[in-house]
């Protein structure tokens, strides 16, 4: 399979769904791709993108099937999320009140790892990403990353995650505030797929976001962040 690009059949192997639903989202214009000598050719890069934002929207069982899909050497499939999360990258609460500074925050956050050897660089390419569309969701979560993976900003992938004292504006669609972020830094766009998928499943998780705004210190999110990534494990 090339890095660059994907066949119609690599394309649905890659996303984890049948070859002929594919081929009918592709001819309704709904998935970014052009025909070369006859053939569907699609840019990795614009497949990523189109997917980060459609899993936005996608059902546990959906974001299931991109999880599958995608083989990360990185990290542990049956815990994603706990495998690029630490102790020591979870700060509660994060001293931040407007969009920059929660971003500034949580780089220094997932710098205490020593793996983000660029740290200019990861925040430069976080506030790119969030110019062209907001990472926020509609339940005060927000999971910013970078727009490409940055293998040569940081040693390994890794999860930062910070609580606000209070909601901030970070972009939401209905303009709702933002309390909780996930900042996710990965070196290939495999390992950021997957937990892009799982940490969807994460905030699907009955209860957990109340769970998350309660808990008194950084070492109980943590537990509980890890718990229920467990829980979820392989499907």
């Amino acid at each position: 399979m090339s890095h660059e690009s994907y066949s119609l059949g690599e394309l649905a192997e890659h996303l984890g769904r049948d070859r002929r639903e594919i081929e009918k989202l592709v001819s309704r214009g709904r998935i970014p791709g052009r025909k070369v000598g006859g053939d569907w050719v699609f840019h990795q890069a614009e497949i990523t993108h189109w997917l980060e934002q459609e899993m936005r929207e996608y059902s546990d069982p959906e974001l299931q099937g991109i999880e599958r899909s995608q083989k990360s050497t990185e990290i542990d499939s049956g815990v994603p999320v706990s495998s690029l999360l630490y102790p020591e990258t979870v700060q509660i609460p994060l001293e931040a009140r407007t969009k920059r500074s929660v971003l500034e925050c949580l780089v220094e956050v997932a710098g205490r790892t020593w793996q983000v050897w660029n740290p200019a660089e990861v925040l430069s390419a976080v506030l790119a990403r969030e110019e062209v569309l907001s990472t926020a969701y509609e339940n005060g979560v927000a999971i910013p990353h970078p727009r490409n993976p940055l293998p040569d900003a940081i040693g390994q992938s890794v999860i930062a995650f910070g609580r606000t004292f209070s909601g901030i504006p970070f972009g939401a669609p209905s303009r709702q505030l933002s309390d909780l972020f996930f900042l996710v830094l990965c070196r290939d766009s495999r390992t950021h797929l997957l937990v892009l998928a799982r940490l969807g499943r994460l905030i699907q998780v009955p209860g957990l976001l109340e769970s998350l705004r309660s808990a008194d210190s950084s070492d109980s999110v943590y537990e509980l962040i890890r718990d229920a990534d467990a829980q979820l494990g392989i499907n």
